[in-house]
């Protein structure tokens, strides 16, 4: 039986709701499209975006609660069709403390294309380690069987056999299908990723339509930008007093 502190569902529930409508103001999705989640301190339940409920009235009282077997705790609504897909990554990445879901433009169009992307310059490297994976596509059995649950296996498995750090990394594209992203803080930072992954996405769509022929930044380049800004002698912002 899952113990849930009222008080911390409510402001869950807030949170989440609030992250939802975030990915509408940065355009990263219209229609119903998108979903956000984020986890209890316990982790043994969170909050995710009802499924095909119009961004225009959502309300924070409908998002949905449910434990990480998928089964619905508190809510009015089924929640999101992507839910097994974001009890996965809650399960296997111990870290992670939201997840957010887009089918936002340049990041999908690189998904559809199966192509990574690629490190170009500082902005990326300011916010992903390496390059963002394009996970290989899912099998014909994997579609057939429990199809979102085993889109969150693909992006476990291809993390762990690949050795990609998912703290360093929170980000990856399915194959024909679009972008996830992840926090280690929230769901609005989750948000703002997926805002910055695409970004990320525009920019190396057009670099390498301006030029075909360019390499990823420099290595000495990426690894002095991420560190900057998030590794233990980062010194990028401002520290607390």
């Amino acid at each position: 039986m899952v113990k849930i502190d009222r008080q911390e569902l409510e402001t869950l529930k807030q949170q989440v709701y609030e992250a939802n409508m975030l990915l509408v103001k940065y355009n990263l999705v219209i229609h119903t499209w998108g979903n956000v989640s984020q986890i209890s301190r316990d982790r043994t339940y969170y909050v995710i975006k009802p499924s095909g409920v119009s961004y225009q009235t959502l309300k924070a009282d409908d998002m949905v609660v449910v434990d990480l077997q998928n089964n619905v705790i508190q809510g009015h609504y089924n929640p999101s069709t992507d839910t097994p897909t974001h009890s996965i990554i809650y399960k296997y990445f111990d870290k992670v403390q939201a997840i957010v879901h887009t089918h936002s433009t340049y990041a999908t169009s690189f998904a559809q294309a199966g192509v990574d992307i690629k490190c170009y310059g500082t902005t990326h490297a300011d916010n992903f380690f390496g390059n963002v994976p394009c996970l290989p596509s899912l099998t014909k059995q994997e579609i057939s069987g429990e199809y979102e649950k085993n889109t969150g296996k693909k992006i476990v498995t291809i993390f762990e056999n690949q050795k990609i750090d998912y703290a360093a990394t929170p980000a990856c594209l399915i194959k024909e299908h679009g972008p996830f992203c992840w926090s280690l803080k929230n769901a609005k930072d989750a948000a703002d990723l997926a805002l910055t992954l695409e970004q990320v996405a525009k920019m190396a769509f057009l670099t390498q339509n301006i030029n075909p022929l360019s390499n990823e930044a420099q290595k000495d380049l990426q690894l002095k930008h991420y560190y900057r800004k998030h590794g233990k002698n980062a010194y990028y912002g401002q520290k607390d007093k």
